[in-house]
């Protein structure tokens, strides 16, 4: 049912936490099924330079958060505004069609952290 690679991230995510007195916290919920995600992120030089996350949800949820951190470390805001839900959903080898709202989810977070970063720069 899931890949190897997402229950990976599940059984072992990355990331996992809080950066305290973190300059970026945003977060994201799915209404309709009730998962949550949030991020701590610090960002020097236009690049993501350190991120945590926390995650209440299904195992999907936890490890598209925990996929996500690793792919946005180091990287550009300009080369975030460009991850989509089918990079998310590769990155984790794919997601049952009734699971792709995690997905979803970890875009959407990745979205308001995008907007946090613009408005205070």
């Amino acid at each position: 049912m899931y890949s190897e690679t997402l229950l990976d991230h599940f059984h072992h995510p990355r990331n996992v936490g809080e950066i305290v007195d973190a300059p970026v916290v945003v977060e994201a919920s799915n209404p309709v099924c009730g998962d949550l995600m949030k991020l701590w992120a610090t960002v020097h030089h236009g690049r993501i330079e350190a991120v945590r996350f926390k995650a209440a949800g299904c195992v999907p949820s936890v490890a598209c958060g925990s996929w996500l951190t690793e792919a946005i470390l180091s990287k550009s805001i300009e080369e975030l505004a460009a991850l989509t839900v089918e990079d998310v959903t590769r990155g984790v080898a794919g997601l049952p069609l009734a699971s792709r709202h995690a997905a979803v989810l970890a875009v959407d977070v990745l979205k308001q952290l995008l907007q946090h970063v613009r408005r205070s720069a």
